[in-house]
């Protein structure tokens, strides 16, 4: 069976994302409560609502597909119950990349002497395995994390199985972007283009996957629902940083 139609599959760790023509901005999600959406939407401020945390790590993802599994289409959890579309400016979010550091030791070794040192996160996010001169006295540990937490300026990169927009595992990557909350309200107030309520539009989705499992994406994709996502180029001088590595050598874009 001759299969050279098909186009290629993407490599293992690649971003991929809603972008505009010239570049200028990609396009990244999140899914919070009606109460923050709402002002957000309205006001164009992430932060707009007194709900929306700073002393938290927030997770941005470009895949739509992956958005749609996390939230599950925005049904899955009353805090994730309106899935927003948060375009912002290439140059900041190849900001956020350059601050990289991968949560946990995904990527393969790099070649010769130097090997990657391997991290693991906990679930504030925070890396183990620091080295200080001296242990912090026991009854101030509990506070100084808290305090490291808020001050680290360390964006968390993971890479999870991209997922199709029937939420089926595929086997290569997505990229999820963890912000710390030293950057949070940066980020909120400065890098954000604008914020759009795409919940509807992944609810209309569902809808059609259920009442139509045979409909191809091609139909979808015509109908506004999937995104068109392409590669968004990574420089190589950040590639080695993420983790984007191919048999042990460091992807380059195709020319």
């Amino acid at each position: 069976m001759n299969f050279s139609n098909l186009p290629p599959k993407p490599p293992s760790r690649q971003i991929r994302a809603l972008q505009e023509e010239d570049g200028a901005t990609i396009t990244v999600y999140q899914a919070y409560p009606s109460t923050i959406a709402t002002a957000a939407v309205t006001y164009q401020r992430l932060d707009a609502s007194p709900e929306f945390r700073t002393t938290r790590m927030t997770w941005i993802k470009p895949s739509w597909a992956w958005m749609l599994y996390r939230s599950g289409y925005s049904y899955k959890d009353p805090g994730q119950e309106r899935i927003l579309a948060i375009k912002m400016k290439r140059e900041d979010f190849l900001g956020l990349l350059g601050r990289g550091v991968l949560t946990h030791g995904t990527a393969p070794p790099r070649p010769g002497p130097q090997q990657g040192q391997e991290m693991t996160s906990d679930a504030q996010g925070r890396t183990s395995g620091e080295r200080g001169e001296e242990a912090a006295p026991k009854e101030s540990t509990r506070e100084s994390k808290r305090r490291d937490r808020l001050q680290s300026l360390d964006v968390k990169i993971q890479w999870d199985p991209e997922r199709t927009v029937r939420l089926h595992s595929l086997n290569y990557r997505s990229i999820q972007i963890g912000i710390p909350a030293g950057l949070i309200k940066e980020w909120a107030q400065d890098m954000i283009v604008s914020i759009e309520d795409v919940t509807d539009k992944a609810r209309a989705l569902k809808k059609i996957l259920d009442e139509r499992p045979d409909v191809i994406d091609e139909e979808l994709a015509e109908l506004g629902l999937i995104p068109k996502e392409t590669e968004f180029e990574v420089p190589v001088e950040l590639r080695s940083r993420l983790g984007m590595y191919h048999d042990g050598l460091v992807m380059a874009s195709e020319p």
